[in-house]
C-alpha cells in the first residue's frame, strides 16, 4: 500500500488500523513467492483473526459488502466481508482469480445465506473452501453443511445447479452490492 492509502486508513480508523494494514502489506509482499496452498492459509487465518459482526452493527445498514480497506478498517464484518477480503489478499499475492470465487451459499445448519471463498486449483477440481465460520480449509466435498447458490469472480458470474454443475449467468457487475464495493475500493487508491 502507498504511503497515502496507509495515511488514509490511519485518519479515517486510527493508527489500530494502519498498523494492521502495514501487517497484511507484509504478509502479502513477503509471500508472494510461496505456494498457492502456504498463500491460502496465510490469508484465511489473518481475516480469519477479525471479529465477526453484523452489518447492522458495522455500518447501520441490511446488506453492506466492504472493501477490504473498510473491513481492515474497523477489524469486523460479516460472510461477505471475509470473503472479498481474502479475494483480494490472494489476488495481491499473485493468485490467478480464474481460481477463485466468492461463493454465495447456504449454510444449511443455521438455515440462513453465507459467503466463502471457493478455490479451484485446476478448473473442474473440488474448490477448497475458505470460511469464516469454519476456519479449516476443507474441500467442497467435505462441507455438506453449504449448498452453493451462485459465485462470482472479477470475470464472471455462475448460478449453481447442482453442488456440481453450474452456468455462466453473465458478470459480476450485474450484482448491485459488488458494484458499489468496487465504487468504493476505487476512491479509497485515489
Amino acid at each position: 500500500m502507498t504511503t497515502e492509502v496507509l495515511d488514509k486508513i490511519e485518519k479515517k480508523y486510527g493508527m489500530l488500523a494502519k498498523a494492521r494494514a502495514l501487517k497484511l502489506d507484509e504478509l502479502i509482499h513477503n509471500n508472494i513467492s510461496k505456494s498457492e496452498t502456504i498463500k491460502l492459509n496465510l490469508v484465511n487465518d489473518f481475516f480469519n483473526g477479525a471479529r465477526f459482526a453484523s452489518d447492522k452493527e458495522i455500518w447501520n445498514s441490511k446488506d453492506y459488502w466492504a472493501t477490504p480497506i473498510e473491513f481492515i478498517g474497523r477489524d469486523a464484518g460479516d460472510c461477505e466481508d471475509f470473503s472479498i477480503a481474502k479475494y483480494y489478499a490472494l489476488k495481491l499475492m499473485g493468485v490467478d482469480t480464474s481460481k477463485l470465487r466468492i461463493t454465495y451459499v447456504k449454510a444449511l445448519k443455521l438455515n440462513q445465506a453465507h459467503m466463502v471463498l471457493a478455490y479451484y486449483p485446476s478448473p473442474s477440481s473440488d474448490p477448497l473452501i475458505l470460511d469464516n465460520l469454519n476456519q479449516r480449509i476443507r474441500p467442497a466435498k467435505e462441507r455438506n453443511d453449504l449448498r452453493p447458490v451462485y459465485s462470482f469472480n472479477a470475470d464472471d458470474l455462475w448460478i449453481s445447479r447442482s453442488r456440481n454443475e453450474e452456468l455462466k449467468a453473465g458478470k459480476p457487475a450485474q450484482l448491485r452490492l459488488w458494484r458499489d464495493m468496487q465504487r468504493r475500493m476505487n476512491e479509497e487508491y485515489n
